[in-house]
């Protein structure tokens, strides 16, 4: 099941104020990128952050899962 744009644009709205995210359309999902990088995929109405250790700090205790099978996890 694809993802609706409405929920990727409502996702990227949530973090408009970073002022360069982006997101584009890729393999029938969706990939979030900050800076020209991928920080996020977007699968099945679901928000896959790229694992981090700063983010591990940040979050605490965390569920990891991969975004489509065969993906490393995310948080």
């Amino acid at each position: 099941m694809a993802s609706k744009l409405e929920f990727v644009k409502y996702i990227a709205e949530q973090l408009s104020n970073l002022h360069d995210v982006e997101y584009k359309y890729m393999f029938g999902e969706y990939a979030l990128y900050y800076n020209k990088k991928v920080v996020a995929l977007i699968c099945d109405d679901q928000l896959f952050v790229k694992l981090t250790e700063a983010g591990r700090n940040f979050i605490g205790n965390v569920v990891e899962a991969p975004a489509y099978p065969g993906a490393k996890p995310s948080f």
